[in-house]
């Protein structure tokens, strides 16, 4: 089998790729947000115990790390489009088993399954797409970087703002979280023929020759960033609803807080990329979107209420420069699509496995002292740790990369 690379795509056939990882990304965050933004309406309407709403806020992100590793085996064997198209199908029926009506008192079990299976592939996804920006968007890293992390961003900021109105305009909250796998079905259509497209090309860009990432301390370097940003991230779309309710804002009002909280994300992780592609190190930067993200988190739990839109704005702005930041470290220290899988593999199943213990932690606080206000400490924990690993994954040097075949 050739192992040539595939030939540059025309501009329209560069537009569609673009326009479908955009699509894709799109989908990869409505089940956390969504869920969070009626979880009291859940509760009220299933008797779901505490354990259980704090075992399916942080499941989801658990799953990430659980089944991170398994990605770069499957683009090793079928491709990464095709991984991809895989990991929609599995999310389109994840969110569908999500939402099945079960009798009173049986909740749980379709939700724990339903979120287990869209865990699982939102994994898969996560794990793909940077070695696809790196093999597909060589000549514009920090564009493809800005766009997908914004768009995984606005996916977010879609289920945390609509699921809210569509409870209300549906009256039930099995079809208002069901109505999410359109969207994802939508996409895994568009990206048919861009699988047809790729069949020869998929194999070599995923060969796992070579220096191991888990011999690099660079990998390491931007691993421990994603564990500290992936612990307060998904806090946040876990938590950060029931946070603004329980300091009173109605269930509508705290949805919309979310939901412009992460559209400023959009805002920081669009320009986060591209400004950090033009620069030899990447330290100052990385720092700096941790440090906003933890204080304005803080803010947002003891802040002034009065000034909520700003506490979470600054949350919002800061989170979604240092998620994209810490994604974009993938492409910026690798030298090789395949390199880039693998790294994407350990930082995000190390990553999402272990930063997944900060939704655990405050679902327990909360269950301990009947107030989120004591997690504000992990928040500080978690800016300082993403901040110390963030400038040293910044620094200008790449993962070192044995050439294939290099005996």
């Amino acid at each position: 089998m050739s192992t040539a690379p595939p030939a540059r795509p025309s501009p329209v056939s560069w537009l569609y790729l673009a326009v479908c990882v955009v699509l894709v990304s799109l989908n990869l965050r409505t089940l956390f947000s969504s869920f969070s933004a009626i979880l009291p309406e859940i509760v009220a309407a299933t008797g779901l115990p505490a354990w259980g709403a704090t075992v399916l806020t942080t499941v989801p992100a658990t799953l990430l790390g659980v089944f991170a590793p398994v990605a770069p085996v499957l683009a090793r064997r079928l491709g990464s489009w095709r991984v991809l198209l895989g990991a929609l199908l599995l999310l389109t029926a994840g969110l569908v088993v999500r939402s099945v009506p079960v009798p009173d008192g049986g909740a749980m079990v379709p939700l724990l399954a339903g979120t287990v299976v869209s865990g699982a592939a939102i994994a898969l996804a996560n794990v793909v797409l940077p070695s696809i920006v790196k093999q597909d968007f060589r000549a514009h890293l920090g564009l493809m970087s800005g766009l997908y992390t914004t768009a995984i961003c606005g996916s977010a900021a879609l289920g945390a703002g609509l699921t809210f109105p569509a409870l209300g305009a549906v009256g039930d909250w099995r079809l208002a979280l069901g109505l999410w796998a359109v969207p994802v079905l939508v996409a895994a259509a568009l990206l048919v023929p861009v699988v047809r497209r790729h069949r020869s090309s998929a194999r070599p860009v995923t060969s796992t020759t070579g220096r191991s990432p888990l011999a690099s301390p660079v990998a390491w370097h931007i691993t421990l960033m994603m564990v500290f940003q992936a612990m307060t991230s998904f806090t946040c779309f876990a938590w950060l609803a029931p946070i603004l309710r329980e300091r009173g804002l109605e269930g509508g009002l705290a949805g919309l807080v979310v939901a412009v909280s992460i559209v400023l994300q959009m805002a920081g992780s669009l320009a986060a990329p591209v400004l950090a592609a033009r620069m030899r190190s990447q330290s100052a930067l990385n720092a700096a979107a941790a440090v906003l993200t933890g204080g304005g988190f803080i803010l947002s739990v003891h802040g002034p209420l009065a000034g909520v839109w700003a506490w979470t704005g600054l949350l919002g702005l800061g989170q979604g420069a240092l998620t994209a930041l810490a994604l974009t470290m993938i492409t910026l220290r690798s030298d090789s699509a395949h390199m880039a899988i693998r790294v994407s593999g350990m930082m995000q199943g190390l990553g999402y496995g272990l930063g997944s213990s900060g939704t655990f932690i405050t679902g327990q606080v909360f269950a301990a002292t009947g107030s989120f206000g004591p997690a504000a400490w992990l928040f500080a924990a978690s800016g300082l740790g993403a901040a110390v690993f963030g400038w040293l994954a910044g620094r200008d040097r790449t993962i070192e990369e044995e050439p294939a075949g290099a005996v």
